[in-house]
C-alpha cells in the first residue's frame, strides 16, 4: 500500500545485506579474460537490473531455476522504492482466500481490473474485454501467476505471508474500487509480509527478507552500478549490458536473460514533463530517474502507455523544497475537513484513495482554458487539527507543520493562502485564488455542514462506500488526549465545521508514488519490439514498464503485487531460454 513512516530506516540493514552478498559471492559469475572486441568483464545466465519487489524475485525465481544469476543497482543501498513502502501485495486469488474457501473466479476477477483500469476500452461481451490480445494476455497472467509467485516465495522460505488486515484485528481490508459491481472480491486480497509488517516496517521487512534470501544463495548483488547501455548481438539479441560500478566501466554479458526492474521515471523531471499531467514530487527513491525508457529504446522496443502512474497527492511546500518527499497525502485525516479548488468549490469525495483522488487535479476547462483544479486546499478546523493530528499531512499537538496557513475567519485564511500562492506563482503557473473564492467558500462550507448533518454527500458520496469508512476509521482515529468528542452524526467521515475560527488549509498538489509508464511486456514479461514480437533476452517488471493494471490502484499492495508477479515470470522464463 502507502509509503511507511520509518521505511528509510530500513536502508541501512538493506545495504548491509546486500554488502555481504558482494563480498562473499563473485565467484558465482565467471571473469572473462578476453581482450577483443568482445570482452566481458562477467558472465552470468540472467541480469537483473535493480534489487526491489521486481528485480529481487525475478533473481531468486531465476536461481531457484538453477541460473547463474548477477543483481545489479545503481543505489548505494538495495532494495529500491519497495523498501520505503508498506510491502503490502495485491494478488488475486492467493492461498488465504482458497483457504478460507472464498472464490475469487477469474472470469470476474478480470472484468473488475479491466473495468478498472481501462474504464474507456472495456467491454464485457469482448473476449479480451475490449483490450488489444497483448495486454488483456498480460492482464491474465498477473492472474494466472501471481499466486503463484506468492506459493514459489513461501516454499522456497524466501518470504512467508499473512492476509492484510487492518488496524491490527480481524478485518480484511477492502479494495479501492470495492463498489464497482464486477468486484465480487471486495475485501481480503491484500498479503503482507509475515514477518516484520506493517506501514513502518513492511517494505523494508520485504525488501530485506528477499535480499537476505538472495545472500544466503550466493546470489552477487553489485550496488552503485547503473547500467548504461543494452548490448545486443547481429541478430539482434540482448546478450548483455555495459554498466559502470562505482564510476568504472564495466561490461557483463547475460546468456539468457537480462531482466530490467529499475523503477519509474518520478524523479526525472524532463520525462515528467513530456508523459505526466502533474508530478511536483515523489516518495519514490531518487533512483527513479527512468533508466530503462531510453536504453529500452536504444534496443528498439515499442513504448506501451507512458503516462501511467501510481499517484498521491503531496504537500506543495515540501514538494517545491525537495522533490523527494519522505510522504504523499495518501488518506486524508479528518471529519471536518474538505478540498477545494481556487473557486471555492468542492471537486472530489476527499476519502477516496489516493490515486483516483489524485486524478482529480487534471480535468481541463475549455471555457476557462485552465487547469482549475491544479493545486487544492485542504480546509479544516480546529477540531481536526485536535482531534486527528499526527496523522499526516496534519501536524501532532506541538509539532510544525511549515506549509499549514492559519486564520481567524474564512477570510482571513483566504488571504494568507493567497499570500502563500503568490510566493510560489513562478513555479506553479500562476495560480492564485479567483474573486470568487471567499462567497463560493461560504456557500461550499454551508452545503457540506448540512451534508454532515444529514449523513448523505449527494454532490460526492463521501463515506458510502466501505473503502471510504474503513480507511477513514484507519487514518482518523481520534488521537489520544484529544479534547474533542467522538463523531455523533451519522457518517463518520463528515461532521460540521465550528461556525467560528480558528481554520486552516494545506496546499496540496499531484505527486507519485512512482511513474508507471515505459515499454511494452507480454505476458512472459519480455520486451516487445514495435512489431510486437518479443525483443530476444530482455525482461521488464516493476514500476519500470507501462503498468499491466492500466490506471488501477486495485487495491492496498496494487504496485507491489504486479512486481512481484511480473518479476516471478520474468525470472522463471528468462532461466529456462
Amino acid at each position: 500500500m502507502t509509503q511507511g513512516n520509518q521505511g528509510m530506516s530500513r536502508r541501512g540493514m538493506l545495504a548491509g545485506s546486500g554488502a555481504v552478498a558482494v563480498a562473499g559471492t563473485l565467484a558465482a559469475c565467471s571473469r572473462n579474460s578476453s581482450a577483443d572486441s568482445d570482452h566481458w568483464d562477467e558472465t552470468c545466465d540472467v541480469l537483473c537490473v535493480g534489487s526491489g519487489a521486481a528485480g529481487a524475485t525475478a533473481a531468486i525465481a531465476a536461481a531457484e531455476n538453477g541460473a547463474k544469476v548477477l543483481v545489479i543497482e545503481k543505489m548505494p543501498v538495495a532494495g529500491g522504492t519497495t523498501a520505503k513502502s508498506g510491502g503490502v501485495a495485491w494478488i488475486f486469488n492467493h492461498f488465504i482466500l482458497q483457504e478460507q474457501g472464498i472464490e475469487d473466479r477469474k472470469q470476474d476477477a478480470l472484468k473488475y481490473a479491466v473495468r478498472y483500469g481501462f474504464s474507456r476500452e472495456y467491454d464485457p461481451a469482448s473476449p479480451t474485454l475490449g483490450l488489444d490480445e497483448t495486454r488483456f494476455g498480460v492482464i491474465e497472467a498477473f492472474y494466472d501467476k501471481g499466486s503463484e509467485a506468492i506459493d514459489f516465495l513461501r516454499k522456497t522460505g524466501a518470504v512467508q505471508f499473512k492476509q492484510f488486515r487492518m488496524y491490527q484485528v480481524d478485518k480484511p481490508a477492502p479494495d479501492y474500487a470495492d463498489h464497482l459491481p464486477e468486484n465480487k472480491v471486495p475485501t481480503g486480497r491484500c498479503l503482507e509480509p509475515a514477518v516484520g509488517s506493517g506501514s513502518t516496517a513492511g517494505g523494508g521487512s520485504l525488501a530485506m527478507q528477499l535480499s537476505d534470501y538472495l545472500a544466503s544463495k550466493n546470489v552477487p548483488v553489485w550496488l552503485d552500478t547503473k547500467a548504461t547501455r543494452i548490448v545486443r548481438d547481429g541478430e539482434g539479441n540482448v546478450v548483455g549490458v555495459e554498466a559502470e560500478r562505482e564510476g568504472e566501466p564495466v561490461r557483463i554479458r547475460a546468456t539468457k536473460g537480462v531482466v530490467f526492474a529499475s523503477g519509474g521515471y518520478s524523479h526525472n523531471v524532463e520525462l515528467c514533463n513530456l508523459h505526466q499531467p502533474s508530478v511536483y514530487g515523489s516518495c519514490s527513491m531518487p533512483g527513479s530517474t527512468g533508466d530503462f525508457i531510453p536504453l529500452a529504446q536504444d534496443a528498439g522496443a515499442k513504448m506501451g502507455n507512458l503516462s501511467y502512474a501510481w499517484r498521491s497527492q503531496v504537500v506543495l511546500g515540501e514538494a517545491l523544497a525537495d522533490r523527494g518527499v519522505g510522504l504523499g497525502a495518501f488518506v486524508l485525516p479528518g471529519d471536518s475537513m474538505i478540498l477545494v479548488n481556487k473557486y471555492g468549490k468542492r471537486i472530489v469525495n476527499e476519502k477516496r484513495d489516493y490515486n483516483d483522488r489524485t486524478q482529480s487535479h487534471f480535468p481541463y476547462d475549455p471555457g476557462r482554458e485552465e487547469y482549475p483544479n491544479h493545486l487544492q486546499l485542504m480546509l479544516f478546523d480546529a477540531r481536526s487539527l485536535d482531534a486527528f493530528g499526527g496523522a499526516f499531512p496534519l501536524p501532532a499537538p506541538g509539532a510544525r507543520q511549515p506549509y499549514m496557513v492559519e486564520g481567524s475567519s474564512w477570510a482571513d485564511l483566504a488571504a494568507k493562502v493567497d499570500a502563500q500562492l503568490a510566493e510560489w506563482a513562478p513555479r506553479t503557473g500562476g495560480v492564485k485564488l479567483d474573486a470568487s473564492f471567499l462567497p463560493n467558500l461560504n456557500d461550499t462550507i454551508s452545503r457540506f455542514n448540512g451534508y454532515a448533518e444529514d449523513g448523505e454527500d449527494p454532490e460526492f458520496s463521501r463515506g458510502r462506500y466501505l473503502y471510504d469508512r474503513e480507511w477513514h476509521l484507519l487514518f482518523s482515529s481520534r488521537r489520544e488526549g484529544t479534547s474533542q468528542p467522538e463523531n455523533p452524526y451519522p457518517n463518520l467521515t463528515m461532521h460540521p465545521f465550528a461556525k467560528s475560527g480558528p481554520y486552516y488549509a494545506i496546499v496540496l498538489a499531484a505527486g507519485t508514488l512512482d511513474t508507471a509508464g515505459g515499454p511494452q511486456i507480454n505476458a512472459n514479461a519480455q520486451v516487445l519490439g514495435p512489431d510486437n514480437a518479443p525483443i530476444p533476452g530482455l525482461y521488464a517488471a516493476g514500476n519500470c514498464i507501462s503498468s499491466p493494471t492500466g490506471q488501477a490502484y486495485l487495491g492496498a499492495g496494487g504496485t507491489i503485487g504486479p512486481a512481484l508477479a511480473f518479476g516471478y515470470i520474468a525470472g522463471r522464463h528468462a532461466s529456462a531460454a
